[in-house]
């Protein structure tokens, strides 16, 4: 890409002269560079009187993201996040090898540095991973006693030195902060060039006043954004006494985390992203290894092996659903499960489970995954009737069939709403509750490429499933013309979210595509 926009040796020169140019500003001494000198000196305390103060929830307080509300000190796992989720390996890697002379720069020069790294050459429309990635890992960092005290304000005012498109999302929509000030990034014919431009600052006419609070660290001089000067308090904070927060809980968070993308299923700092590139190696030849033992050996060899090679499967049946089983096959029936969905190896080990043939229904799944399935598949048309029909078929042949209502996976402990269409298949529906646990990667994605879903599930250095078959619901007997069908499709859910302890909610398959990948799904 970068390529493309400054094509000519004379002109990569000269990006790189602008480049050490902006480096070396001498306006730029740190990356709080806007900062002002205030005319007047407001009252310093510490941040352990902030969440006493009586009279905070009529007040506005001004507060510094990464230095006041952050527990971590370090900002490159985001910039690493950001480097692999919407650069590439290769970007990340440069990113990982530069990182430790990047370290002996200044605070300023090294934050500029990885912003050039991380950014450059992206294209702007396609970058989704402020709202899909960062916010997950933004919140996993967040101090509680920072965020209780901050929540009691009347109106929140963020201050961040990070780009804007990684920020805001994570602040407005989980935070409900009501202002961030950020910063915007410079482009070139929709593309990023890695510099930034001055704050962004949203008209706060009539909102900040001669009372503001200001919440920032007490190393920052001067004061990270010339809002601070206004502040007739300013709460100041240690490097030590923020690394001593608790994190912020999950159940209270002001906006669940329900969806979220990316690959990578842990928090890059700069050891464990060495780590990961050390293991890609060996995480290759144990995905080669692995996807073998699926295509060749029989479930009762194949459990063993995959166990050997670190998969790990936990399969839990009631007396009452093998009865179930057994009594329907006596009739010449086939068995239709419905289960929720976390990765696309649901069917398959749902089928290793029971080690018997089994169908699976799938929609979104490549064409490449679906080529290579251990198990028969069936492609549905998103046409409700010839949907409908096609798994009919398939049961009334006495085969068995495997159906994820939810239509997407979701990595969260929630479950998606569950399309109505499995409960007038059959007279009887078998709910099949699943979760899987992965440390390194995440083998599903809404927006990068689908086909690569295996492999990374199958680089895992360790996997852990566990599959519970649940009793027997009866299916809808209006014929899928009235309202039975959901109810019968809310009873299979809240039965699966019970067994699992999730949490049932009404979001849509359409939803998570539209949030994270600003499309709705449909290939």
């Amino acid at each position: 890409m970068a390529l493309n926009i400054i094509p000519s040796f004379n002109k990569i020169a000269l990006f790189f002269y602008i480049f050490l140019k902006y480096l070396k500003n001498p306006n730029t001494k740190n990356l709080h560079s806007d900062a002002t000198t205030s005319t007047t000196q407001p009252e310093f305390q510490e941040f352990r009187f902030l969440g006493q103060k009586p009279d905070l929830e009529n007040r506005v307080v001004i507060f510094d993201v990464e230095k006041a509300l952050l527990k971590s000190s370090s900002l490159f796992p985001y910039f690493m996040l950001v480097a692999f989720e919407a650069g590439s390996p290769i970007r990340s890697l440069i990113l990982l090898l530069l990182y430790p002379l990047i370290r002996v720069l200044a605070e300023g020069f090294a934050f500029k540095a990885m912003v050039m790294i991380c950014f450059l050459g992206l294209k702007s429309e396609r970058f989704k991973e402020g709202k899909s990635v960062l916010p997950k890992f933004f919140l996993e960092d967040v101090g509680m006693e920072s965020f209780l005290a901050i929540r009691r304000a009347k109106t929140t005012v963020a201050v961040s030195s990070l780009p804007q498109i990684m920020v805001e999302s994570f602040l407005i929509d989980y935070l409900d902060v009501d202002f961030v000030v950020g910063r915007d990034l410079k482009l070139f014919h929709g593309y990023f060039l890695g510099f930034m431009e001055q704050r962004r600052e949203p008209s706060l006419d009539g909102v900040i006043t001669s009372s503001a609070i200001g919440f920032c660290s007490s190393k920052l001089q001067p004061f990270p954004n010339r809002l601070f000067s206004s502040c007739k308090e300013i709460y100041l904070v240690s490097d030590e006494e923020r690394r001593n927060w608790h994190q912020l809980a999950r159940d209270s968070y002001p906006k669940p985390l329900i969806l979220h993308d990316g690959r990578l299923a842990f928090r890059p700092t700069f050891a464990a992203a060495a780590a990961m590139f050390a293991w890609l190696p060996f995480g290759f030849a144990l995905a080669v290894a692995r996807a073998i033992v699926f295509f060749a050996a029989p479930p009762k060899i194949a459990l063993w092996l995959l166990h050997l090679l670190g998969m790990q499967l936990r399969v839990s049946k009631s007396k009452a659903f093998s009865n179930s089983v057994v009594n329907r096959k006596l009739l010449g029936k086939g068995i239709l499960y419905v289960c929720n969905h976390r990765t696309l190896f649901d069917p398959v080990f749902i089928y290793y489970s029971l080690e018997t043939p089994l169908t699976a229904v799938t929609y979104g799944l490549s064409r490449v995954s679906e080529t290579v399935s251990v198990i028969d598949t069936v492609r549905l048309t998103r046409n409700r009737a010839r949907d409908a029909e096609l798994m009919r078929r398939v049961l009334g042949r006495g085969g068995d069939l495997v159906v994820c209502p939810e239509g997407t996976t979701c990595r969260e402990a929630y479950l998606l709403r569950f399309s109505p269409l499995f409960a007038e298949i059959s007279d009887e529906i078998f709910p099949v509750a699943v979760d899987c646990r992965v440390g390194m990667f995440y083998g599903t994605t809404a927006g990068g490429s689908k086909w690569m879903d295996p492999l990374f599930f199958l680089m895992n250095p360790r996997v852990s499933y566990a599959v519970r078959f649940l009793d027997v619901v009866r299916g809808a007997n209006d014929g899928g013309d009235g309202e039975s069908r959901f109810v019968v499709a809310n009873l299979v859910q809240n039965q699966i979210a019970k067994a699992l302890g999730f949490t049932c909610t009404k979001v849509t398959r359409k939803d998570k595509y539209l949030i994270l990948a600003g499309n709705d799904g449909n290939y």
